[in-house]
């Protein structure tokens, strides 16, 4: 199977149609971009063996809190992380763990996003 086929394939699995939104944004502006996102992180390192897709989504929502600075891309992988079988509440442990060793500055906004996801989810349509 193609790169981008199984990058497709996985993103689709990871985050459904959000994913998608992602790329099809990228579309007018960096397609070349689109196509490296599908690619690389899905296609070639989350078809890896070894993790599974819960881990991967625990170690990637763990990395973007740290960071601080990526919010649309933490709530993008805290809506993959529910979808593949995280719960909130690990989803809360994760940044509340993240308060020791990135700061309480990273972890409060990490649980925002959370919560501005959680809330989402919460108010139908």
């Amino acid at each position: 199977m193609e790169r981008y086929d199984k990058g497709l394939e996985k993103l689709k699995e990871v985050d459904g149609k959000a994913g998608e939104q992602v790329v099809a944004s990228l579309k007018e502006i960096a397609p070349d971009l689109g196509k490296y996102v599908i690619e690389y992180p899905f296609g070639d390192i989350y078809a890896r063996p070894g993790l599974s897709l819960k881990q991967r989504e625990l170690i990637t929502i763990a990395a973007l809190g740290a960071m601080g600075n990526a919010q649309p891309q933490l709530k993008v992988h805290i809506r993959g992380a529910l979808n593949v079988g995280l719960t909130r509440e690990e989803i809360v442990e994760t940044f509340i763990q993240l308060s020791v060793y990135a700061g309480f500055p990273a972890a409060l906004n990490a649980v925002f996003a959370a919560e501005a996801v959680f809330n989402e989810q919460e108010t139908p349509g």
